[in-house]
């Protein structure tokens, strides 16, 4: 589509703007690339007439809008001349540093208040929530991530460009503004002797149906649970932090219920009358009734006990001394 209007443009000779695209002759000073990694930003110094190539990170997803503070010289508050903010963006090529020639569709052109600071905050996505206050002016143009890189410049729109002015140093600062939002990645590994069989994931309590895709969420904490019949299940919290990409990995245990022994040293532990070696950890059985069976020191003592899958039981052999107190 880009390349169809940029054909059409060409086709009209002395027309210098079309649908908002206009034949541009940019003196590009510097360039930048703003990144989630880098919230500060980058700042340069540009004068009137000079335009500074911006680009976004390939994942932008978080940025909400980009913010643009001018710094003005003592003497720019006083001069009769109108400057303005201007964004091109949609470049039909990414310009050199110097002078070149393109096509871009101008995004805005905001006016520069007679004031030493200035800071626009530029959207560049529909549900941004930016608004324009005492210290930050908001336009009404979205510039998506798409229409990126973009040329920002300062243009002499009104009065008598002196040459003290044309001479004058402005501080350019970008910087992202990002979302109050991450995003989480779960995966899952299952065990070797069950593999492949359903299981829920939800976050929050909501069933997240495809897990390839990251799930977009707000910073802070959240819940994550596993529900099945086959697997055992999960619960777990975890943090999102803003602009960043939390990985889960949960490791599916096998639903059947497992019994852990614990007995002092030199005890025979059995198990529906088979020998448990107790201390190589727990053993799996099936849900239902099982009998336990301790030998130790001349006495024998059982326990019946019920499983159920899902569970870990522990039945331990203590010894313990009495000690009592009369008259």
């Amino acid at each position: 589509m880009r390349a169809a209007i940029f054909a059409l443009l060409a086709c009209l000779a002395g027309a210098p703007a079309l649908f908002g695209f206009e034949r541009l002759r940019p003196s590009v000073t510097d360039s930048m690339t703003l990144s989630a990694d880098s919230p500060a930003g980058s700042s340069v110094w540009v004068r009137p007439g000079d335009s500074v190539l911006i680009r976004l990170e390939e994942d932008a997803r978080f940025f909400v809008g980009v913010e643009i503070r001018i710094s003005a010289p003592s003497g720019w508050p006083s001069s009769p001349a109108g400057l303005a903010l201007t964004v091109h963006a949609d470049l039909d090529r990414v310009p050199p540093s110097g002078l070149s020639e393109l096509v871009a569709r101008r995004a805005l052109s905001e006016a520069l208040p007679s004031r030493v600071h200035t800071v626009f905050q530029i959207p560049t996505r529909g549900d941004h929530g930016l608004r324009t206050g005492p210290y930050s002016i908001v336009p009404g143009e979205t510039v998506l991530p798409d229409s990126f890189p973009a040329l920002f410049g300062l243009a002499h729109v009104s009065g008598v460009l002196s040459a003290e002015l044309a001479g004058m140093s402005f501080l350019l600062s970008a910087r992202p503004i990002l979302a109050a939002e991450g995003a989480a990645r779960v995966s899952v590994r299952f065990p070797e002797n069950l593999v492949g069989r359903p299981f829920t994931v939800l976050v929050n309590d909501r069933v997240i149906e495809n897990l390839a895709e990251e799930i977009v969420l707000r910073e802070g904490e959240h819940h994550l649970a596993i529900v099945s019949q086959d697997y055992r299940n999960e619960s777990r919290r975890f943090v999102v932090e803003r602009a960043r990409v939390v990985s889960s990995v949960i490791d599916l245990q096998d639903a059947a219920p497992m019994i852990l022994f614990d007995a002092p040293p030199g005890a025979q532990v059995y198990l529906n009358d088979a020998p448990v070696a107790h201390e190589n950890g727990p053993v799996v059985v099936a849900p239902g009734v099982h009998e336990a069976r301790f030998h130790f020191g001349g006495h024998t003592i059982t326990r019946v006990i019920t499983v159920h899958s899902g569970r870990t039981y522990r039945v331990a052999l203590t010894l313990d001394v009495g000690v009592e107190e009369s008259d």
